[in-house]
Formats: C-alpha cells, structure tokens, sequence
C-alpha cells in the first residue's frame, strides 16, 4: 500500500515511530499541538484528530491544560483500520 496523503495519518505515523523508536519513554510528553501543527503545515484540528486515534490505542493519555504523554504501561495491539499503516 503507498503512503496515505491523509495528513492527520502522517503526524499519527510520525508519533507512534517516536515512541516505538525510543525518542519518546513512557511519561514523556509528546509534542505540542502547536509544534506538530507547524511541522506538518496543518490545522490544531487534524493534530487533535491524531493524537485521539493514539489515546485510543492506548499510546498516549491526554491531561487537559498539560498536554499528551506516553502511556507508562505496554499499550495494546492497535485495532481497526490504522493497522494497515
């Protein structure tokens, strides 16, 4: 399968290979909306949209006003449609 120009899939790609890389350890905050809005040239909407998929699975958990961290225990298998990515 070719790379999906779905933007909200890049930055999701692009957080879960911090984590599964080793840039980010557990406890760790991720990068900020704003931050990964610039990098990837798009609106703080489709950033939320990604960092919600990666709360669901179970990678990250999100403290209103602080930001998203990486989850401290070993996070589930992902489910759905994003495996294929």
């Amino acid at each position: 399968m070719g790379e999906d120009p779905r933007i909200y899939v890049r930055v999701l790609l692009h957080v879960r290979r911090q984590i599964s890389d080793g840039a980010l350890s557990p406890g760790e905050p991720a990068q900020t909306i704003t931050s990964l809005c610039r990098q990837f040239g798009c609106t703080r909407q489709t950033v939320a949209k990604a960092l919600r998929l990666l709360t669901d699975e179970g990678l990250l958990i999100r403290y209103p006003g602080l930001g998203y961290y990486v989850t401290e225990a070993d996070p589930p298998a992902p489910a759905g449609r994003l495996d294929q990515w």
